[in-house]
């Protein structure tokens, strides 16, 4: 299962879909395309590929809903999201990855930009459904950013879950949902400032200083997902943009 899509000066292409992959395009305000890529959900052994290129342009991506990974006995199920930008700017905002019971997940993404370019990607990790408390099994990452062809930040980690069950309880903590993000503006220290004023503490550089990344925790999904809108609230208002509603309640 796969899309590509393309913008190429502010035009929009579909270069490849295969069914159940499925999108929603809108250019009402701003080019905006919701992305259900992944049927029910993410099953062992499906590898779900999502490739976006874009010159010269501006847009918005979402997950329609949350995305869901159902159990496996062996084989990993395979999130990967491919990202290009020339001369542009891509706000990718994900909902929340929900592992179920003795799930495994590989998460690979991709984004390579130019010196002109801009991005904003986030990530939710939920504890599962309800009546789960991280009880998947393991989910790898593996994410590389590239900023004018040199790698700039790399994630090579697995997170288990009872490890991350244990890292809670040992810290007494009731914050146990996690939204990561990663961002690179054109004036990546006038932002970090803006976030920090804000009290958004947890944000730093990366390596050339070429990107911010951060993370935000908290026992409830809305107010996260507020504290998501908020910063990119203020992402959008450093690019001379408005707020923009994603038409999701």
């Amino acid at each position: 299962m796969s899309i590509s899509l393309e913008f190429k000066d502010e035009i929009f292409s579909l270069k490849k879909i295969n069914l159940p992959t499925r999108h929603y395009y809108f250019k009402d305000e701003e080019n905006y395309i919701k992305l259900l890529s992944i049927g029910e959900g993410i099953f062992p052994k499906d590898r779900i590929k999502t490739d976006i290129n874009l010159q010269n342009s501006n847009a918005i991506f979402t997950t329609e809903s949350a995305t869901k990974v159902y159990p496996s006995k062996k084989e990993f199920g395979i999130n990967y999201i491919n990202i290009k930008l020339e001369n542009s700017n891509c706000e990718f905002l994900n909902d929340e990855l929900i592992l179920y019971k003795n799930s495994k997940l590989i998460q690979i993404v991709r984004i390579s930009a130019d010196k002109n370019s801009t991005f904003f990607y986030s990530d939710i990790l939920s504890q599962g459904r309800s009546f789960e408390h991280f009880d998947f099994n393991s989910m790898l990452i593996r994410n590389k950013f590239y900023c004018d062809k040199n790698l700039e930040y790399l994630e090579n980690f697995e997170v288990v879950g009872e490890d991350l069950k244990n890292y809670i309880k040992r810290h007494k903590t009731q914050n146990y949902l996690f939204l990561k993000l990663y961002i690179k503006t054109k004036n990546n220290d006038n932002f970090l400032n803006i976030l920090h004023k804000n009290n958004y503490q947890s944000f730093c550089y990366t390596k050339s200083k070429e990107m911010i990344i951060g993370s935000v925790s908290g026992n409830s999904m809305v107010l996260l997902k507020n504290k998501m809108k908020d910063i990119w609230r203020l992402y959008r208002a450093q690019l001379e943009k408005k707020e923009f509603n994603l038409g999701k309640q």
